[in-house]
């Protein structure tokens, strides 16, 4: 069963930067889109970015614009950079991806991906 596969977190500074890394674990899935969720203790599983592999749309949460990117690195690999990290960035940061049929308007629910990675925590001190 394939599942995702999460680097790259740690620790920071507020104001600091992270690059996020995710790959799938069989190199034959190949992905239709793929996004980044993030939780926080206490609070729902909330939508970061998400990319779509065919022609590299992507979307962002209001909270990320103009500060995290998300791209395609290689055919099988996709990142998040982060910049200008906040507390409030702090989290377990988490891949998501789905090879099915996908609608577009959905992309910020996690219900509309079916494979997840276990996360990575990210963590920005004031």
């Amino acid at each position: 069963q394939v599942s995702m596969v999460e680097s790259g977190g740690g620790q920071v500074q507020a104001g600091g930067s992270l690059r996020l890394s995710c790959r799938a674990s069989h190199e034959t899935f190949e992905p239709n889109v793929m996004a980044w969720f993030r939780q926080s203790p206490g609070k729902e599983r909330e939508f970061v970015a998400t990319l779509r592999w065919r022609d590299g749309t992507t979307d962002y949460t209001d909270a990320a614009k103009g500060r995290f990117t998300i791209s395609r690195d290689s055919k099988h690999v996709m990142s998040l950079q982060m910049n200008s990290l906040r507390p409030e960035d702090t989290a377990v940061y988490h891949c998501a991806a789905t090879d099915r049929a996908f609608f577009w308007s959905r992309r910020s629910t996690f219900a509309a991906y079916d494979v997840w990675g276990r996360g990575t925590q990210v963590t920005v001190s004031s």
